[in-house]
């Protein structure tokens, strides 16, 4: 994943660097940041004239988007599947291999969650048990 993009004034203040004669490297040793950002930003002002950083593409990759409303409607139709019903679901009718997560992050971007209700909450906590061994004999308890 990529980080934040570098600020244009921070690049330009490389750039000017470099016109003025300092080497790519030793601009980018001066203002912290990498030789091969410093090269990059000096090509890309040398061939625009701009050192803005470039568009980023925002298209999904994920192979789920092509299926995107057929997901969309058996979501709508049987909301109670599980992501890894969905997952075979898909496999079996699209004969697409995906995963669970990519599954979840699909429905992510789609703004669908899947909360946990009353009918699938747990009845009791997973900890140690009711104690009622510890009860065993106690005088007065069973």
């Amino acid at each position: 994943m990529k980080g934040k993009a570098y600020s244009t004034d921070l690049r330009s203040r490389v750039v000017a660097d470099v016109a003025a004669g300092t080497s790519r490297r030793e601009a980018a040793r001066i203002f912290k940041v990498s030789a091969s950002s410093a090269v990059r930003w000096a090509e890309r002002h040398d061939a625009t004239g701009s050192v803005s950083p470039r568009p980023r593409s925002g298209r999904s990759r994920s192979p789920l988007e092509r299926h995107g409303a057929w997901l969309l409607e058996l979501n709508a139709k049987e909301p109670d599947l599980t992501l890894v019903e969905i997952e075979q679901r898909v496999f079996e009718t699209l004969a697409v291999r995906t995963t669970e997560s990519s599954i979840r992050r699909f429905f992510k971007r789609h703004g669908i969650s899947f909360k946990k209700n009353s009918a699938r909450r747990r009845t009791g906590s997973a900890g140690r048990g009711s104690g009622s061994r510890a009860l065993e004999g106690q005088p007065g308890k069973p």
